[in-house]
């Protein structure tokens, strides 16, 4: 079913799509999410919540986003900290680390291929006694994954709200042209309504006059009974 409603914005809606924006930020999920729940629940479609949130009423809560946003990393960072590392099936890839190599000291001209430490592929950081192994690798792999795939989602819902936002403009421009159209043609029949009233008055006292006047020139005559009778002109 098509969600069609024309009828104003309340102060109650504003502060529904303002909750539920808010709710969606401090949980990590989107703003487009956010519209079409709260579009379900007002029987409006999620382009229009997203322009009315942010044409009104995200101006009204800039504070509010902010702090929103900070609970949103702080929730991360707290989900990652208690987030239990998952073993990978599979053989283990034994991480030797620098500090532990036995490497004899020689000089450049006595190192051979055996001795000699490989060029890695990208740069060695010095990380002290931590090692990396196979299933922080994943893990880190997989966290870039999803940042990519969120990153890419919210292009797409920008791109999403812009082209709808000129859309809503264009529309805009249209409707106050042909408003300004309908409001010149009113005043056209009106000043066209009281030039009329001014000639229906003029014509009005014209016949009035021409009556009086031709009452009061009237010319009477005596019969032969002795009656008065009134002589056509």
């Amino acid at each position: 079913m098509t969600k069609v409603r024309q009828d104003a914005w309340s102060h109650e809606d504003d502060l529904l799509l303002a909750e539920t924006v808010l709710r969606h930020i401090r949980e990590g999920s989107t703003q487009l999410d956010a519209f079409e729940e709260v579009g379900d629940r007002l029987n409006r479609t999620g382009a229009a919540c997203g322009f009315r949130w942010n044409a009104i009423v995200r101006r009204k809560y800039e504070q509010a986003i902010e702090i929103a946003k900070k609970q949103r990393k702080q929730k991360k960072r707290a989900e990652r900290q208690t987030r239990p590392v998952r073993p990978v099936a599979g053989p283990a890839v034994p991480v030797m680390e620098f500090a532990e190599m036995d490497i004899p000291e020689a000089g450049p001209a006595e190192a051979t291929p055996e001795t000699a430490p490989r060029e890695t592929a990208g740069p060695v950081q010095n990380t002290g006694s931590a090692s990396f192994g196979l299933p922080e690798i994943i893990t880190y792999l997989r966290k870039l994954e999803s940042g990519t795939s969120s990153g890419s989602r919210l292009e797409q819902e920008n791109k999403h709200l812009k082209a709808e936002n000129s859309r809503l403009q264009n529309k805009v421009d249209e409707l106050e042209k042909e408003v300004a159209s309908l409001q010149n043609r009113q005043q056209t029949v009106e000043d066209d309504y009281q030039a009329l009233i001014g000639i229906m008055d003029r014509a009005r006292r014209m016949v009035a006059f021409q009556d009086q006047s031709a009452e009061q020139g009237a010319t009477f005559k005596m019969d032969q009974n002795g009656n008065l009778e009134k002589v056509a002109k």
